[in-house]
This record gives C-alpha cells, structure tokens and sequence, in this order.
C-alpha cells in the first residue's frame, strides 16, 4: 500500500471534497466497519441475556414489582444495570433512564399501574439531537393477558428482541456515530402498547427528532406453525401511508402518488437493502402491513404520531409458543414460550441486522429535508431539498437521488449528484418512475431514501 504523507492526504481529501460538491466524485458504497459491527456479535451473549429474562419467571405487566428475583419490576431493573454496565464499559458513553406513566381504566389494565419502560441514549458526536432507535419487549404473558401471577417466561416473545438490543449496545457503544442511538426496553406491550406509547409522547415532550424505530418483536424462532424450518429469513412490516396524514396531504398524494413511500416503507427498504450487502445468508421479506393481520406491535404508537418504525421478526411463527400457559395436552402437544423454542444463532444473526441499519443511520448525515418533485409534461424530471449548514452537516458528502418504476418493490437507479440542493433527472419522465433522495457520509452512511412531499417525509 501506497504511504501518503498527513500534507498528501489533507490535498487528496480536498481534491476529493472539491469534486463531490460538483458530483464527480462519489463515496463508497460500502461502509466497511459495518462488517466489523456484525462480526462482533455473540450467540453466547444473547442466549445468556434470554436465560436470564426468561427466569424471572413472568414479566407481566401486573406481576410483583417489589421482589428482586421474580416479576416485571425485578427484570426491569435487571436491563437497566445491564446498560449502567455496558456504560461503564465505555466510559459512561450512556444516558440510562427510566421512562414511566400511569395506565388504568384498561381492559387489560383495570387498575392504576406504573408501566416502566428503560431507555439508555449513545450521544452522536455531531448531531446528538437526531437518533436512531432499536427497541425491545420487556413485559410477557400466558393465555389470559390477566393473569400476572403463573409463569411466563417469555423466552421468545419477546426476551429475543430485549436480548438483542441489549447486545447492540454492547457492540456499539465501543465506537462513535454523528447521531445518538437509543436503545428501549418497553413495557406494557402485552396488555396495549402503552410502553410505546409513553416513550413516543416522552420523544415529543423532550423535542427528540427520532428519525426510525426499528421494533424487534419475536427474533428467535425458525420452525414455524405450518412445519417449515428455516433460518435464513426475516420479515418486516411497514406501514405504507403515514398514520397521522391530514385530508389535504392525502388529496396531495392522490394525486402524485406515495401510496408505498411512507418513511416507514423506505425504511423497510432500507432494512433490506442492508441484509443483502451486509448480513450473510438472510433475506429479508419486505410485508406491505403494518403488522401481522389484524395484530400490532410496539413500533405502531410511534408510527401513530409520525415517527417512523418498522417491525423486525422471524419469518416463521409457532403460535403454539405464543400467549399460551404452559402446557402439554391429552396428545403429547406441547404449550408455552419457553428457552427450548429459541434458536440463539438466528436471533444473532437479526441482531446484527438492526446493527448494520442502526450504524449506517447513525453514523449518515442529517435527512434530506423539503424535498420536492416537478416535471409534469417534460421530458425531465427536476428535484429540490434543503441543504443543511452547520457542525451536524460536517460529514456530508452529498446527495443521491434514486428513482424506480412505480410497481418496482426496490429503488433500482440512482446516481450521486454532490452537495447540491436541485438536481433534474434528464430524459426520465416523472409520469412512469417515483424519485426520492438519500444523505450521504464521506465513509458511504447514507440515509434511507426521502420520497418528495410530505408523504416521504422523515421531519425536519
């Protein structure tokens, strides 16, 4: 390898610089410490966090919060000096906290309960107020969503997707991102998503621009109800228009589409994107739903006023092992959530997908903001965004705009066009394609793809 002297090096980034601003040089297309990321995940580590989690017994919302080896309130603390030691690993890089709200009046809820969520926040280096958020379940339950007292342990549903934003955060708080990851054990989710819901209005209270929620909801199980093993698939869920959309955004799209665009549906194919190019032997299924038919997940009350959030999960679920007391009937079929239906290498291997997403987001630029979109009766189409000023805009290489036929699952072009605010998009009539825009870092983090219009919209 060639030596290149600190004088060189200064004139080739320059040079490098003075090139993207005119869109003749791009970035990499691949960020090569993500490799790294993924590499230094452990099975052993997660299926020692999901013992742990599964042997409190039951982590019902209702159950005992007073005793220190069984009940809700024994696990919670339990995640919370989980994240005090992976902070003291690193030098005190986390802000943990709790985040808690009264419920009662609920069907599953009935009477006045402290739902107790944890939450434990990487600052970015240059734009600590913009996050990216991995969350998991803490809370479990049997057959009856009332019943706080029998065991539940919960193994899959849902100490998997604790257990695996625990170990991200163990992988990547050893390094340094531009914008602040949280990582989130929410409770309540069991009894009506009112974890979800209490941290997503605590977000908005506290003015945090919480660009994507990645929901890990059931990450452990490869042999599904319907006899199919497999362990080289995940599935996420997206909502594909924003939940908390006016009647005028609404009449907008209508008419120039973004049905299939929300942030949401572009973080979904972000999430894909990243499993191709960075997670060996996983396909992502992209599920046009918000959830599972007629079910619901912890990214949904974030989703509900307007953060973007998908949900990450197994591909194949054994309901047996679901929301069922323990149990073996008359014919030998076996009931309940237990450690022996958890494969901990699959739950790995989705934990280092979220990694892979978490890193690339975090450690991109700031979101292109305003985008818009005109070309109606020309042959080209022209696109316009804001461009960022300021110390959280100190890793911008620029900007690539994508496009795609409209009944295209995936962004299939895109080119790198430098730090601009407009580029036009020659001989491409806006009539047959969608458009959108990604921010992009000099190491190649780059953002999810902004569809134009509030449709597409991350926020400000």
């Amino acid at each position: 390898m060639t030596r290149i002297g600190i004088t060189g090096l200064a004139l080739v980034l320059a040079a490098c610089g003075s090139e993207a601003q005119e869109g003749r040089y791009a970035p990499p297309s691949e960020v090569l410490q993500v490799h790294d990321y993924v590499a230094a995940f452990s099975a052993d580590r997660i299926e020692t966090d999901i013992r742990a989690l599964a042997g409190f017994g039951t982590r019902h919302t209702l159950s005992d919060t007073e005793s220190e080896t069984r009940g809700v309130g024994a696990a919670t603390r339990w995640i919370y000096e989980e994240f005090e030691r992976i902070s003291a690993d690193c030098g005190g890089c986390l802000e943990v906290m709790y985040i808690t709200g009264e419920v009662f009046g609920q069907t599953r809820i009935p009477d006045p309960t402290d739902v107790v969520s944890v939450v434990a926040i990487q600052r970015g280096t240059l734009d600590p107020d913009r996050y990216v958020m991995m969350s998991g379940d803490i809370d479990s339950r049997v057959t009856d969503p009332l019943n706080f007292t029998d065991d539940s342990p919960g193994a899959n549903d849902n100490a998997s997707g604790m257990a695996g934003t625990i170990e991200a955060a163990r992988v990547l708080t050893q390094y340094e991102f531009a914008g602040s990851i949280i990582y989130a054990g929410l409770s309540g989710e069991e009894q009506g998503l009112f974890g979800g819901q209490i941290v997503a209005d605590h977000a908005l209270e506290s003015g945090w621009r919480i660009k994507a929620v990645l929901n890990n909801d059931m990450i452990g199980n490869i042999e599904g109800i319907d006899g199919v093993i497999n362990n080289t698939t995940a599935r996420v869920f997206s909502e594909g228009t924003r939940a908390n959309e006016t009647a005028q955004e609404a009449r907008l799209r209508r008419f120039t589409g973004g049905e299939v665009d929300s942030p949401s549906r572009n973080l979904a194919r972000f999430v894909d994107r990243t499993a191709d190019q960075y997670i060996p032997n996983l396909d992502v299924m992209m599920v046009y739903r918000l959830d599972r038919f007629r079910r619901g997940g912890h990214h949904r009350p974030f989703n509900d006023v307007g953060i973007p959030g998908v949900r990450i999960m197994e591909t194949h679920e054994h309901y047996d092992r679901q929301h069922q007391d323990l149990r073996t009937d008359e014919t030998g079929r076996e009931f309940g959530d237990t450690i022996d239906g958890v494969d901990f290498d699959h739950a790995a291997k989705l934990t280092s997908l979220n990694v892979a997403v978490l890193a690339q987001i975090a450690g991109a630029p700031p979101f292109p903001a305003n985008v818009e979109v005109e070309g109606a009766v020309s042959p080209d189409t022209t696109l316009r965004w804001t461009v960022p000023e300021g110390e959280a805009a100190a890793n911008l290489a620029g900007y690539r705009v994508y496009w795609r036929l409209t009944d295209a699952p995936q962004w299939t072009h895109s080119r790198f066009v430098g730090v601009t605010g407009e580029y036009v998009v020659e001989n491409i009539v806006i009539d047959n394609y969608y458009f959108g825009v990604s921010a992009v870092a000099h190491d190649g983090s780059e953002t999810p793809v902004v569809f134009p219009g509030p449709a597409g919209s991350f926020g400000e």
